[in-house]
């Protein structure tokens, strides 16, 4: 049982066991985007404007409030790779949650506020991260994706594919969409490039493919972002 005395703590851990936690958690959704091949790997806590980075890690003003990961270039798009990197983070949470208790019952750490709120955090985590839902901004949660996957829906993960496309009689590159609009043109290929994976970050997932004499190379590709 708790006490009046206990709300300063309550009010600690939500500023610092909760962040921690979610960092775990994205943690484990890029340790799986490592080992499928997953390029400019980045885990942001919390929202707002950036307050420092460190490595992969980049921290925001509102630090004890959400996060998400980012990568690119994924190498291996079967089914499975992405059921395990959209898992990972409720497996490193519950895993953690394991830990806790773990060294608790072994009394290597204190049984005590922290550790109950440790556990509660990671298990609230997993609970809200499994509930299979969409959002409001058109995003899935992590629950969704996977059972998704398990069903054979693999649109939820099927990308977008932007072309930067030579222009021969116009001598130009241009950029089309995925439903083959024009998006810009350019005379130097760096720029249209650019343009390209430019849209195709902000519209994952999603690949850009450069198509050249009647041949297609995949430049890029932006997964769907694990929350």
């Amino acid at each position: 049982m708790f006490g009046i005395e206990d709300i300063p703590k309550f009010i600690l851990a939500f500023f610092v066991l909760l962040p921690v936690i979610s960092a775990i958690h994205e943690g484990g959704h890029v340790f799986f985007a490592w080992l499928m091949g997953g390029k400019n790997i980045r885990i942001t806590i919390g929202t707002g404007k950036p307050v420092f980075r460190w490595g992969l890690v980049e921290v925001r003003q509102y630090y004890f409030w959400y996060g998400f990961c980012t990568f690119d270039n994924i190498t291996r798009q079967r089914t499975i790779a992405n059921i395990l990197i959209f898992s990972g983070g409720v497996l490193f949470n519950l895993l953690a949650a394991i830990a806790v208790i773990l060294l608790v019952e072994k009394d290597i750490l204190e049984e005590g506020l922290f550790a109950y709120q440790f556990t509660y955090f990671s298990l609230y985590y997993i609970f809200f991260a499994l509930i299979p839902i969409p959002f409001p901004d058109g995003g899935y949660s992590d629950g969704r994706i996977i059972l998704d996957l398990i069903r054979g829906k693999e649109n939820i993960i099927t990308p977008r594919v932007y072309y930067v496309r030579w222009d021969q009689d116009g001598n130009q590159w241009r950029v089309f969409d995925d439903q083959e609009e024009l998006i810009a043109s350019y005379e130097g290929k760096m720029e249209a490039l650019n343009k390209a994976n430019e849209v195709a970050r902000s519209n994952r997932p999603s690949m850009v493919m450069n198509s050249k004499g009647g041949k297609e190379t995949e430049i890029s590709n932006y997964p769907r972002i694990p929350l």
